[in-house]
């Protein structure tokens, strides 16, 4: 799943409104964060075949440490007890772990049967949603959508800033979303290996566009 994971983090800021929506938005991702490294560490291995499922052309052949059921858990608590020792907050800690740990859950709809439980080489599941392009854009278009509601009523632009650039920043989500299944296969794993360690820079811009925002009084209680 792509902007499902963005949605999560969106839908999130009600749940732990004093956390950034950087970090709210980077802890879906975790998974997807250690996955483009890993594999041009050569961990673990991907590669394009077009047609491999409707909305995606990536066949992930192994990736039991960043996409691994038992690993999702221990990414989890990491960040969870990271955080909870950093900015003394159990509630945003708690849920920044659950979080991480629903990158995997929405991998397993989306995905066609490659998410493994333990072992890259073990039992892998998925139900294939991707195999679908309709239901995709049906069910993730939803979520983002739903998400960035929660957000927009749990926060409120401080100036226009706060207003344009979230709008801006959902439109190139929704853009690089349509780009990625009806737009050409890249060339080879290595350009979405890079493609997605430079999709990070995406949080710099969600933690600015924050700081141009503010909690309502009532979700901060």
């Amino acid at each position: 799943m792509f902007i499902g994971h963005f949605a999560m983090g969106f839908a999130a800021k009600r749940a732990a409104p004093r956390a950034s929506l950087a970090i709210l938005l980077a802890a879906p991702q975790v998974l997807d964060i250690l996955w483009p490294i890993f594999n041009l560490c050569g961990i673990e291995r991907a590669h394009i075949q077009p047609g491999a499922t409707a909305a995606s052309p990536l066949v992930l052949e192994y990736m039991p440490y960043s996409h691994g059921l038992v690993a999702t858990i221990g990414w989890s608590l990491l960040v969870g007890v990271a955080y909870a020792l950093l900015r003394r907050d159990v509630r945003t800690a708690i849920v920044l772990g659950l979080l991480v740990s629903s990158h995997w859950v929405l991998d397993w709809i989306s995905h066609s049967p490659d998410m493994p439980i333990l072992h890259g080489d073990g039992p892998r599941y998925g139900l294939g949603l991707w195999n679908s392009i309709p239901a995709t854009l049906c069910v993730e278009s939803a979520m983002l959508l739903t998400g960035v509601l929660i957000y927009t009523r749990t926060t409120r632009p401080r100036d226009r800033i706060g207003s344009i650039a979230l709008w801006a920043l959902v439109a190139v989500l929704a853009a690089m979303f349509v780009g990625t299944m009806f737009g050409p296969p890249p060339p080879d794993g290595n350009a979405v290996f890079i493609a997605a360690i430079a999709a990070w820079s995406l949080l710099a811009v969600a933690w600015w566009i924050d700081r141009h925002r503010e909690t309502v009084q009532s979700a901060a209680m």
